[in-house]
């Protein structure tokens, strides 16, 4: 019999393994990925529910809004006028940008027209 010795130490890794799992071992997996059943879950909830006193939630909720803070007048209008100055600072880099790319664009086409003209001036004399 001709076999492939990747198979041949595939079968003795397998069978390795698996003398070394304990019975029982995939029904194991099979009850751990199918998860707990609903029951457990709601008894483990009522559970967690006892142990807390009561009035829990109202006191988590009293605490977050005790410790929330309203921005003042101030910085509200600190956050404003910065938002505004970077806006107008955008607009100004952009103007500046465009008006840059007329003036290439105006003083390439006046090259253009001025050696036109200098060829016909040339040409005349």
């Amino acid at each position: 019999m001709n076999t492939n010795p990747e198979q041949e130490a595939w079968s003795r890794l397998r069978a390795h393994a698996a003398s070394r799992l304990g019975g029982g071992f995939a029904e194991r997996v099979l009850r751990s990925a199918h998860g707990c059943p609903p029951g457990a879950w709601h008894r483990l909830r009522d559970a967690a529910a006892d142990c807390l006193r009561p009035g829990f939630a109202d006191r988590v909720l009293a605490a977050a809004r005790d410790r929330l803070e309203i921005p003042s007048y101030g910085s509200q209008l600190a956050l404003s006028a910065l938002t505004a100055a970077a806006c107008l600072a955008a607009v100004i880099l952009f103007h500046h940008h465009e008006l840059a790319a007329a003036d290439a664009r105006n003083l390439a086409e006046w090259s253009q027209i001025v050696a036109a003209a200098q060829d016909l001036d040339a040409g005349v004399r």
